[in-house]
């Protein structure tokens, strides 16, 4: 049985970005840290929206 090891938990820099783009289709939200690296991303299409309800007010809040 092989041994599992933990991973390591990265400090995260508390001071970032938040870029939100938004077009005719889709929205994205985009979480950087300081020197531009993505940390987290989500879009409407992958919280499950399909169609003209990805751009949304309600799926922008989700």
């Amino acid at each position: 049985m092989a041994k599992t090891r933990k991973q390591k938990k990265g400090k995260i820099d508390p001071v970032g970005q938040v870029h939100i783009t938004s077009s005719f289709n889709n929205i994205i939200i985009t979480i950087t840290d300081g020197a531009g690296n993505v940390h987290a991303w989500a879009s409407a299409g992958k919280m499950g929206f399909r169609g003209s309800k990805k751009n949304t007010p309600y799926a922008a809040q989700v």
